[in-house]
């Protein structure tokens, strides 16, 4: 099916007329339409790696970065694993029509406060394709319509994908101006769909920290922010060297350009020998280099002198910073000062040492003896994820089904009026 509206807002209007069927659709509807969904990728699975093979050409030619390029890429396993996804999704409770309070008044006013949809939502993200997928599943399950702008670099890709999921809904009789693109339409559209006060109810950025800025200072539209992932590992006085080495190698390098990657490593000084020969050269056997600190130099031969930069950089690739703290105080003045409250782990068997870091770390997720890697929607059980929000308000932590969700009072009397 073939997008033929004039504009931008148009197209964000035609989204919010189908909202009001989506919003009505029963659980097994959606159940259904999301079932088609997935088939429908698994369908065209080869369509979509085709139009992505031309995007990728295209962030090679240009130098996007072996990040971005990571995060572009979809083949085949990575196509099936977006169905996949769907199909986790479209099992998933329904999020709309949950009571989450109720209480009869002394007059007899029965109140009941219940999930519904926000209507319609937004996302502007970049170079990641998988993004268009998620948010519309997760956006189509929970009752909203939804506009992406996915950027440049994915929009051959999107633009498939949006395609075959628009052939879905049409093919089980249901709106499929409920899926909304305005890639089209450049930054124009990005810009207009920050200014679609009244037409979308809440927008989601993921991307990079100056994305999300802009987003964040520019739009009109409310705005769930998610962050940038300075994420820290602290390896305690305590730390087991076995679980050191495999937790801090693979949440570097399993996935180096994700935002649930760590950082920065910070390493108790009374563990430092133990535990960093190993680590070093466990690192850099996975081809990561180490930023390290004048400690840490003196454990590795081919570690970088690490600047004031290093402890604020998100990487995003097989880099990080590596530094040696005098105690647990001293590593929680540290994430204080360079974290984006994202995800924070220790490494530790000092029981009480896990809780003071549970307790005093401030951020999104919080973790003990476990990957930051594991911040992440579907690993949480949520099928796929939203984003992950770094803010206090409404959403905080990877963003599922009931983020997609507000609520309303419902009122049932029998004929009261207030004195």
């Amino acid at each position: 099916m073939t997008t033929v509206l004039l504009s931008a807002r148009e197209r964000m209007e035609r989204a919010r007329e189908a909202s009001r069927s989506i919003g009505l659709l029963d659980a097994a509807a959606k159940t259904r339409m999301l079932r088609a969904v997935a088939d429908r990728i698994d369908a065209d699975s080869a369509v979509i790696a085709e139009a992505n093979a031309g995007d990728l050409g295209r962030g090679e030619a240009e130098g996007i970065g072996a990040a971005l390029l990571d995060r572009l890429r979809l083949d085949a396993p990575r196509i099936a694993a977006l169905a996949s996804a769907v199909r986790d999704v479209a099992e998933l409770p329904d999020p709309v029509g949950r009571v989450l309070d109720e209480r009869t008044l002394p007059n007899g006013l029965r109140l009941q406060k219940v999930s519904v949809p926000f209507g319609v939502v937004g996302s502007i993200y970049e170079a990641r394709p998988n993004v268009t997928v998620d948010i519309a599943a997760l956006a189509l399950r929970s009752g909203n319509a939804v506009v992406l702008r996915g950027g440049s670099a994915a929009e051959r890709t999107n633009a498939a994908l949006v395609a075959s999921i628009r052939d879905a809904l049409a093919a089980e009789g249901i709106d499929p101006e409920a899926v909304q693109t305005v890639d089209e339409f450049g930054r124009e559209g990005a810009r207009e769909l920050m200014q679609a006060r009244g037409l979308v109810d809440v927008l989601v950025p993921r991307g990079s920290a100056g994305l999300i800025q802009t987003v964040v200072t520019e739009s009109l539209v409310p705005v769930i922010e998610t962050g940038a992932g300075v994420v820290h590992i602290v390896v305690d006085a305590t730390a087991r060297e076995d679980w050191t080495r495999e937790i801090v190698v693979n949440a570097k390098a399993q996935r180096p350009s994700v935002c649930n990657a760590v950082e920065t490593v910070l390493v108790h000084r009374d563990a430092a020998e133990r535990v960093l020969p190993g680590l070093l050269d466990d690192l850099g056997r996975a081809g990561v280099t180490v930023h390290g600190d004048d400690t840490v130099a003196r454990f590795g031969a081919d570690v970088v002198p690490a600047t004031e930069d290093d402890w604020a950089t998100e990487y995003l690739s097989l880099d990080v910073a590596v530094r040696v703290v005098a105690d647990l105080d001293d590593a929680l003045a540290h994430i204080r000062r360079y974290s984006t409250h994202h995800t924070e782990s220790i490494i530790t068997e000092d029981a009480g040492n896990a809780d003071r870091f549970l307790a005093e770390v401030d951020s999104a997720v919080v973790m003990v003896n476990a990957s930051t890697r594991f911040t992440d929607g579907g690993e949480f059980g949520f099928g796929a994820e939203v984003g992950i929000s770094t803010q206090k308000l409404h959403a905080r932590g990877p963003m599922g089904l009931a983020e997609l969700t507000s609520t309303k009072w419902l009122a049932r009397g029998a004929g009261q009026i207030r004195a």
